[in-house]
């Protein structure tokens, strides 16, 4: 069974942070995020977009990301992906456990990325302290121009730029100014490109079940030389353990018993299986767009459906006029 991930364990508790004099010290300025700012569509779609960029890139490390505001502060992920991305070994610890070893840590790992970015310190839109105080502002600013160097094919909102809040603490108070920022820039051609399943839910729900049927249809072809079959896409495959030996007929993988959990009793060893099935179909190119592995194993639909899709669409398999499926792997 696999154990929770360390940094997820590691995790402080969430704190709610609010424009107060008390925390603002005399003379020195804090950007903050109305409300209204943060519910915006398209700000919420790059931060979707950036989160499950970071997950895919880190599936192999077991690292997940729930939250772009607080899961980036200590440096632990942004280690970790710098290393994923730019192929540089940092000398750094990899666990800090206090404030003071996590803001060094922080650093050396902030100056790394602004070398690779060819960055100055005084012109980046990201700091230590911004980042470890969990500014989401700074946080999005430094994933983005990651995304740009190292990604440039990735798909990120275009023209992003929310209201920002900017308060200094002054001698008769606290002063207030609001501004935008921008966060992208391009063109409407930059932005991402539809989900097929999201407009399929949103735009033609009652073709929903045709589609399962379908590739029910085909998975069941693919399990029959096991003698194995699922009666319900949104359900059986939580496990891994029908993605998994569905994934070695296609691909010709022989998986080790020891690899996996045929008979998982518990989440951690469901989402062991999911992970590893991930693994397989990103390392041969095959995952079209970033799943989580906690999708499947909370059966969500379109996360299944994404990541058949993408599985089947390398093998081309065809149904004839009746709608039996056909075709064997390339």
């Amino acid at each position: 069974m696999e154990p929770e991930p360390l940094y997820n364990l590691l995790q402080l508790p969430k704190e709610a942070a609010g424009p107060c004099e008390e925390e603002l010290p005399q003379g020195e300025k804090k950007k903050y995020l109305p409300p209204n700012s943060r519910k915006d569509r398209r700000f919420e779609e790059l931060q979707k977009v950036l989160m499950e960029w970071v997950n895919a890139a880190l599936l192999p490390e077991h690292i997940v990301v729930r939250s772009l505001e607080e899961d980036m502060f200590d440096g632990l992920v942004l280690h970790h992906l710098f290393q994923k991305l730019s192929g540089l070994k940092l000398e750094v610890e990899e666990i800090a456990l206090t404030a003071a070893s996590q803001r060094r840590k922080l650093g050396v790992v902030l100056e790394a990325v602004n070398q690779s970015l060819q960055v100055e310190e005084p012109e980046a839109k990201w700091a230590v302290e911004a980042i470890f105080n969990k500014d989401l502002l700074a946080t999005l600013h430094l994933l983005v121009a990651l995304a740009q160097r190292f990604q440039p094919d990735l798909r990120l909102p275009s023209h992003v730029q929310v209201e920002v809040l900017t308060m200094e603490s002054t001698r008769a108070g606290l002063k207030s100014e609001k501004s935008v920022e921008q966060l992208t820039g391009g063109s409407d051609k930059d932005q991402p490109a539809k989900d097929i399943f999201d407009e399929l839910f949103k735009a033609a729900p009652e073709k929903v079940s045709a589609v399962k049927e379908t590739m029910l249809s085909v998975v069941n072809q693919k399990l029959e030389r096991l003698g194995l079959s699922v009666q319900d896409l949104d359900t059986q495959f939580a496990d891994g353990v029908f993605l998994l030996l569905l994934i070695g007929q296609l691909e010709g993988f022989f998986l080790h018993l020891k690899e996996f959990y045929l008979t998982p009793s518990s989440h951690e060893e469901m989402l062991h299986n999911v992970t590893l099935a991930l693994e397989l179909l990103r390392d041969e190119g095959l995952l079209h767009s970033p799943v989580s592995p906690e999708d499947i194993v909370n059966k969500d639909t379109k996360s299944v459906l994404r990541v058949l899709h993408s599985l089947f669409s390398k093998h081309k398999l065809k149904t004839d006029a009746a709608g039996a499926p056909r075709g064997t792997p390339n």
